[in-house]
């Protein structure tokens, strides 16, 4: 029996896919591949690859629009403008050199639908735009809730744009014939605009790393860490939501009062030249490069606790991806974020880790200081991660629910 999929052609649009790494790229790269692998026709129109460091990738640059097969998928690269730094007019440019660029020649053909990744606007304007154009149903994952992240996450200017950019996502996502948001506390958000509860369906994400396997106790020894310290690793973009000055400031408590901890932090963004002067003089506070994708999960399984933090205002725009990830690693997580939001709620409902207030590196180093004293309840909470992905976020079930979604929509159209 032919697959449901089979002879579909189906359009994905999304400002990021592979070779991104991190980030939503790693959903968009498998959704798009996991419907070739059914049969599907496949189009992916996407920008030039340039997060987390905010800088278009080597091999890319120079290139203003190009088409390149990966895995079966038919990639749009389309060029924009790419800011080193995050404010909201930056951010407003961003937004419009990939909605112009990507509406020029875009992918030819009628596909059978349009699944567009929103946490850029952009994206979600130019996926309306082709169902429209062809007559087809519009799908939206909603990774992040733009609005909100416009008045939350402490762009300067964010909050002047807010209602703006609230009102033009609204706009899409009352158009889209389902949307699927990554976390249960986005409902009332997404509903609040005027989008009927009835085609709203909760797609969390899926762990889209394997389990680690290599020897502990060497991938410690080739970082520098040594046995006798206690390792608090976040890893992940370093942006404003992210509000990585808590991270600093418990270093430079735990460098008076707990000798052996330090912090670790890997990856790339906006932010890392503001932490790397916030962090300067301090010892115990490391700064690396995202690891590589093959050596990624041994890092995350190398360190004692994995750190999660957002500023205390974050509350229903962001689910962190990096959770998925934390969570297969079996290392136990801490997260620094305000108690009412989504990402507490996702800690706390795997039993992997612990929440702390937002912005208070007191507390935060004083849930650090309790791990570090019970090895065995560190160790209980980090077992607990793994049978939490195998129970509700395996690839398995994470792409199921999404092409799940889209049957029903080509279903109903």
């Amino acid at each position: 029996m032919p697959d449901f999929f089979a002879g579909r052609r189906v359009l994905l649009v999304t400002t990021n896919y592979a070779p991104e790494h991190a980030g939503i790229a790693p959903y968009s790269t498998q959704t798009a591949e996991h419907l070739a692998a059914r049969g599907a026709e496949v189009d992916v129109l996407a920008g030039m690859p340039h997060y987390p460091g905010w800088r278009v990738h080597d091999d890319y640059r120079g290139r203003w629009r190009m088409v390149e097969d990966r895995s079966g998928v038919r990639v749009h690269r389309r060029r924009g403008f790419v800011p080193a730094r995050q404010t909201a007019l930056l951010r407003a440019a961003y937004e419009i050199s990939f909605l112009a660029h990507g509406s020029v020649r875009p992918p030819s053909g009628r596909p059978h639908l349009v699944l567009s990744q929103m946490p850029t606007l952009a994206g979600g304007v130019l996926g309306a735009r082709a169902a429209r154009r062809h007559g087809v149903p519009h799908v939206v994952v909603v990774q992040d809730l733009m609005g909100a992240a416009a008045a939350q996450s402490g762009i300067s200017g964010g909050g002047r744009v807010a209602s703006l950019v609230a009102g033009a996502e609204a706009g899409v996502l009352r158009r889209a014939a389902l949307i699927g948001v990554v976390h249960e506390s986005f409902v009332d958000r997404v509903a609040a605009m005027g989008v009927p509860e009835a085609r709203v369906r909760v797609v969390p994400n899926w762990t889209h790393v394997p389990p680690p396997a290599g020897d502990r106790r060497a991938v410690r020894a080739r970082l520098g860490w040594r046995d006798d310290e206690f390792v608090v690793l976040h890893s992940g973009n370093m942006g404003f939501k992210q509000g990585l000055d808590v991270l600093v400031d418990t270093a430079r408590i735990a460098a008076r009062e707990t000798p052996g901890l330090r912090v670790v932090l890997m990856g790339d963004g906006s932010r890392r030249e503001h932490v790397e002067r916030l962090a300067a003089g301090l010892a115990n506070v490391d700064l690396l490069p995202p690891a590589p994708d093959t050596d990624f999960p041994d890092v995350l399984a190398a360190a004692d606790v994995l750190a999660v933090t957002q500023r205390a205002s974050v509350l229903d725009m962001s689910l962190p991806s990096k959770l998925t990830s934390y969570f297969a690693s079996g290392r136990p997580v801490v997260a620094s974020v305000a108690p009412e939001g989504g990402t507490a709620q996702e800690v706390l409902r795997s039993g992997a880790g612990v929440v702390v207030r937002a912005e208070d590196p007191e507390a935060l180093h004083g849930a650090l200081g309790e791990l570090l004293r019970d090895p065995g309840g560190a160790a209980a909470l980090g077992r607990r991660g793994p049978a939490y992905v195998r129970e509700r976020l395996s690839p398995e079930a994470g792409l199921g629910r999404i092409t799940a979604m889209l049957s029903e929509a080509l279903e109903r159209a």
